[in-house]
């Protein structure tokens, strides 16, 4: 038996802990309860469940549940939302209109930035947010729309006009193509008195 004591985690780490592990994702987090101890989800999302990624999906094909792990941090002062998504969206082929699928499986990092003054303390290539203009709803909380900016990332991810990448267009031809006539230049008369004068 050990006598070395076992440390108890505090309140705010074990409410952390009991983060919802679940396949009802969270349409938005309160910043004011978790951007101080941060927020785990993961789970498995219907791409039905997002209303404007819906409009573009395919109905010739059965969707599949994408996989999806969210994480909201505090790095350098900077609130950050991160979350990685794996499995495939099936779209219709704008050439052959047969059903195609699309990887979404990628590795996302967003910093929430209070205001312009924070962009100096995240890297170049980090994207980001400013909270003032992804919090659009007034409420007493300040709600971090979570649902939206997955979406976001997703409808940005999949392509205008999808396609397979072997996909040949199909075309069919009713009766014959007429042969072009060759027209008689209009010069060729001229170069014809050229001669002449």
């Amino acid at each position: 038996m050990s006598s070395t004591p076992v440390s108890k985690p505090s309140a705010a780490q074990a409410d952390n802990m009991q983060n919802p592990i679940s396949s009802n994702m969270p349409e938005h987090l309160s910043l004011n309860k978790w951007e101080d101890t941060g927020f785990e989800w993961a789970g498995e999302i219907e791409p039905t469940s997002f209303e404007r990624l819906s409009a573009i999906l395919t109905t010739e094909h059965e969707q599949e549940k994408i996989q999806l792990t969210a994480n909201l941090y505090r790095r350098n002062n900077v609130l950050h939302l991160s979350f990685k998504l794996a499995g495939d969206v099936w779209l219709t082929c704008q050439r052959c209109l047969q059903p195609v699928a699309t990887d979404l499986t990628d590795d996302y990092d967003i910093a929430l930035l209070d205001d312009e003054s924070q962009v100096r303390l995240v890297n170049e290539e980090q994207d980001y947010l400013l909270l003032d203009e992804v919090i659009t709803e007034q409420s007493p909380e300040r709600l971090l729309p979570l649902k939206k900016l997955v979406e976001d990332e997703i409808l940005l991810k999949t392509p205008m006009a999808p396609k397979h990448d072997d996909c040949e267009m199909t075309i069919e031809q009713f009766g014959e193509i007429p042969e072009e006539e060759e027209n008689e230049n209009p010069f060729a008369a001229l170069a014809s008195l050229k001669g002449k004068l």
